[in-house]
């Protein structure tokens, strides 16, 4: 069965809203990401999944596992164990997924058949000591 772990420093950055900037010359509507993070974040995923090379493709279903770590808000009040607001977990996912495409870290997001989620404060146990994410990603053949 083919694994891998991949670890990304970086502020995560959630992608999801487009903001619409005009008509191209060729009548089609130009969007672009509302987040300034998200392309900063697909980047560091990218070249994250890049190393060590040469790498390979995961081919077929895939599962991908992702603990997303945040760096804890000053106005968040010491209780809170968890960031239950902004970025919303599946737009942080859907970067992370693309940018796994991209790299070529997996044939297509459209593989990926089971997932697991989590988005952490830094401090928490199972959290990087700093903003980043950890993914596993592993083939779905043989289960």
């Amino acid at each position: 069965m083919a694994e891998r772990s991949i670890v990304v420093c970086g502020l995560p950055g959630a992608q999801g809203s487009k903001r619409f900037v005009g008509i191209s010359k060729a009548g089609r509507g130009i969007l672009i990401e509302s987040s300034k993070k998200v392309a900063p974040w697909r980047e560091a995923v990218k070249w994250a999944a890049l190393q060590p090379w040469p790498h390979h493709c995961i081919t077929g279903p895939v599962y991908v596992g992702i603990t997303f770590t945040l760096p804890r808000p000053k106005s968040a009040p010491k209780s809170r164990i968890y960031p239950d607001g902004a970025p919303d977990l599946d737009k942080l996912c859907r970067a992370v997924f693309d940018s796994l495409t991209q790299a070529g870290a997996i044939e297509d997001d459209s593989r990926v058949v089971r997932s697991s989620l989590k988005k952490l404060y830094v401090g928490h146990a199972d959290a990087l000591p700093h903003p980043g994410a950890v993914i596993h990603i592993s083939s779905m053949e043989r289960e």
